[in-house]
Order: C-alpha cells, then structure tokens, then sequence
C-alpha cells in the first residue's frame, strides 16, 4: 500500500545534462503543499542517447522511429535515477504514491498548438512498479496556453511569503521568470536563452559539454555591438504570456547574427552570451516587477559563477541569491516542481497559472498510468 505522501519527480531539460530526480514528502497531500525532499539523484545521459535527443529538436529523416527508441532509451535512465533515489532513501516503490515526469522537450510549438516532451510512461510503469504522471503540457497548450513555463504555481507554493515581491529565476536551457507580486499576484515566462547557447558554443570551440562556473567566458571581453544586435531579436521585447525552446534559440540562430560581426574571438563570444542571459533577465525583471528586491536563483546555472556575477551587476539593489538559501538546492527545484504537479494532478487539482501561460483557465495536468 502506498504511503501518503511520498512522491517521485523526475526533470530532464532543455539543457540535456541528464536527469534529475527526488523524492518528497508532502505534509498536506490533500492540498499538495508543504513539500521536504527527502533524496535527489542525478544521472548524466548517455552520448549516444545525449546526441539523438539534440538532433530530435531539428527535422531529419526516420524522426518517428529514433524518437521511439530514444523515448525507451530515456525511460531506462529515468529508471535508473527511480532505483538510485529509492535506494538512498531505504523506500520502497511500494510507498511512493506517483512519479512525475516531464519527459524531454524535443519541439515547443504553441503558435501551432502543440508540445512535444517523448518519453515512454507506460514502459516507466513497468520498469517502477509505481503510478506514473507524464504529459503535463499539452492539456493547457489546448486551453489556448502556452504549456509553460509551469514552475511558477511551484515556485509560488514553496518560495512565496506573503506581503513579499519575489522573483524566481530558473536558469536551465532557457532561463525563465517567476514574478510574485507583494499581493500574491503571479506572472512567468521564458526571458530568452541561458545554458542552450553558451553550452553549444562551449562544445564547438572548448571540446567539453559545458562551460564550468563559466570560467571560460568570465576571461572574455563583451562585444557591444553583438550584444545590441543580440537583444534586438524580436523576442525579448515580446510580452508575456510567452515561451521558448531549442526551436528558435539554437545555433543557426547565432551564426545568423555572428555573420552580421566577423572576426569575433570565440571566447569573448561566449562572455557576450553570458552577458545576454544576465541583461535579458534584469530588463525583463525591471519591466514586469520593479519593486522585487530578492531573485532566487535555481536550475543548473546557478552553479555558473560568471552568470550569477553578471546578475548581480545588472540589478544593483536586489539580492540574488541560489535556491539553497529558501531551503531548496538548485538543481532539485524543477524535479521537486513536478513531483508536486503529480500530487496535483491525483489530487483533482489544478497545475497552471493562467496569468502565466495564458490559458482559458486553471486545469489539472498531466495523463496519469496506474499501477
């Protein structure tokens, strides 16, 4: 019998360094609130696996069978990091009441009225033994809603104080914004680009998956005239409710604005991409709520050093501080968001911030397969 309570969340995202998972106790199932992770476990992809979910965001030929086999390939990880958080938590899959998992964002298209996240719920079932809650985009994406960001309903619940203006920023492959208002009103959407680019280039001129604590790009020198050509894309002046992906920020997209500035040095490149992650963040921040005076940092780019540094001189006045200082690490907040999106969605309740994604209205989220 299951143990009330106790709950598995499962993250890959857009930036494709591995899973995520914890589990978590909730102190009020009924109400989804009141969460304290009790394990995290982190499992790197596979090259191969890695390689094929990257290519999955472009057209190309045999998508529906390679993005079969990489949905089952994913599963396997997935399982892996569910028997590792187990495993440390002396838990049995036998009290844990749902997993919730996201899958992988391989296209994000809302204008044309579809998400796609592949992954193989009814193969995560098997290979668990547990209830598991999968497809939490696509029902808000049909209530005329972008699909994301989702974190926001989270971020509310477990950082939200009231009497309090609060931003929460989660910087993954795309950096996107909570925005809670001292009242309680809630707004969030994705700024723009962060890892998705600076990790791409790090591969192309470093030879390593990612840039560490952007030591590369903090020796760099920001390129102005790049930057200004940059922020000008007409995405960053969009108003919300808005979202984004690997569809529109990926490296073509780039070397469409690098062919306007040749001659660059590939490090001062990657400082001046560090950079627009930091000014599309704080332009965004200043727009939609100036009266913040904190930013929680949270996502796999709160371990950049550079990019937090660059945070912290683009907002004087606001303190930015990781995620770790609200009780909750950064790389565990996206897992944790959608373990609580599986309590929702047992609970009848609904996951979606309409003053987010734009939807018709709240809805419950998510395709749950039982046990």
């Amino acid at each position: 019998m299951a143990e009330s309570g106790l709950y598995i969340g499962l993250m890959s995202g857009t930036s494709l360094d591995g899973v995520d998972g914890v589990l978590l106790r909730l102190a009020d199932e009924a109400a989804a609130v009141g969460i304290r992770v009790l394990q995290h476990a982190h499992r790197p992809f596979p090259a191969e696996l890695r390689d094929e979910l990257a290519a999955l965001n472009q057209a190309g030929a045999d998508e529906i069978h390679r993005a079969q086999m990489a949905a089952i390939g994913l599963a396997a990880v997935y399982a892996d990091v569910v028997s590792d958080l187990l495993q440390g938590a002396g838990v049995s899959a036998a009290q844990v009441r749902a997993i919730g998992a996201h899958g992988q964002t391989v296209r994000h298209r809302p204008d044309c009225g579809y998400t796609v996240q592949i992954q193989a719920p009814a193969l995560l079932v098997e290979r668990c033994g547990m209830t598991v809650v999968a497809d939490f985009r696509s029902r808000d994406i049909a209530a005329g809603g972008q699909g994301a960001p989702l974190v926001p309903a989270f971020h509310r619940a477990v950082f939200g104080q009231a009497g309090e203006a609060l931003a929460v920023l989660n910087l993954g492959g795309i950096a996107n914004l909570s925005l809670m208002d001292a009242d309680g009103a809630t707004l969030g959407f994705d700024c723009g680009p962060a890892n998705v680019l600076l990790d791409v280039w790090a591969q192309r001129h470093l030879g390593a998956a990612f840039d560490a604590a952007g030591a590369w790009a903090s020796g760099g020198t920001v390129q102005p005239a790049l930057l200004r050509t940059l922020l000008a894309d007409p995405y960053f002046a969009s108003p919300p409710p808005k979202s984004t992906g690997r569809d529109y920020f990926h490296l073509p997209w780039l070397q469409g604005f690098l062919a306007a500035h040749p001659g660059l040095a590939p490090r001062d490149v990657q400082a001046t991409l560090a950079e627009l992650t930091a000014q599309s963040v704080a332009r965004d921040l200043r727009r939609h709520l100036p009266a913040a005076q904190s930013l929680v940092v949270c996502g796999g780019g709160a371990s950049n050093a550079d990019v937090m540094r660059r945070l912290r001189q683009a907002l004087p006045g606001v303190e930015v501080v990781d995620s770790s200082a609200r009780g909750l690490p950064p790389q565990q907040v996206e897992a944790a968001a959608f373990a609580w999106l599986a309590a929702r969605a047992l609970a009848g309740l609904p996951g979606n911030l309409p003053t987010v994604t734009g939807a018709a209205g709240p809805r419950v989220l998510g395709a749950i397969y039982p046990a």
